[in-house]
């Protein structure tokens, strides 16, 4: 089995990288359109800011690609909400995969933002049903995606949001499974054996 972890300016490629070889998985970190397009399971990462990384990604022609894949498609943290239609963050048209919009979490003095740290998971089922219920992941971000009928698990700061979608061949986490020890690796194993 060959991935491709998509290569764009988004911070978090090398965890990425680094749990794939703790997993012992072939990979290889491209933005070539033919080496994507072959691989048996593609993962886009992300940490930083949706226009910049969405002018990026047309600038590249990665926009297109990502929505024509056909095999399975993992988006991690920006990478989940740029496949959704429009985000709250500097008012940025994406990919529009998931046909849902990012918004901002409301600042309060209780309420720290961006939701940085552990949080359990809860209402797993899908794809990421096996012992995933109540297991810890690491989340940061500003932004979040309400519960939809594409959630397959939730998490609650301050209000329960999807922390995992799916739709077709396209997989999502809010959360960083690169920087989610066991739990973490157990969500990249589920999705490197989706069919």
């Amino acid at each position: 089995m060959k991935v491709a972890v998509i290569k764009y300016n988004a911070g978090n490629i090398r965890s990425v990288a680094f749990a794939l070889e703790r997993l012992s998985v072939e990979f290889d970190i491209t933005d070539n359109a033919e080496e994507i397009k072959k691989a048996d399971k593609v993962i886009f990462p992300g940490v930083g800011e949706a226009s910049t990384t969405m002018h990026y990604l047309k600038e590249k022609k990665l926009s297109q690609l990502i929505i024509d894949l056909k095999q399975p498609v993992l988006g991690i943290c920006l990478g989940m909400q740029l496949m959704c239609s429009h985000s709250e963050e500097n008012d940025t048209p994406c990919l529009g995969i998931f046909e849902e919009t990012v918004r901002q979490f409301a600042y309060r003095k209780d309420f720290k933002v961006p939701h940085m740290g552990w949080n359990s998971l809860t209402e797993t089922k899908g794809w990421l049903e096996s012992g995933l219920e109540d297991q810890f992941v690491y989340f940061v971000h500003s932004y979040y995606i309400d519960v939809n009928p594409y959630t397959v698990a939730v998490t609650d700061y301050n209000k329960p949001f999807s922390a995992a979608m799916k739709k077709d061949n396209f997989y999502a986490v809010q959360f960083h499974p690169e920087k989610s020890a066991k739990a973490g690796e157990v969500v990249l194993d589920l999705f490197l054996k989706v069919s």
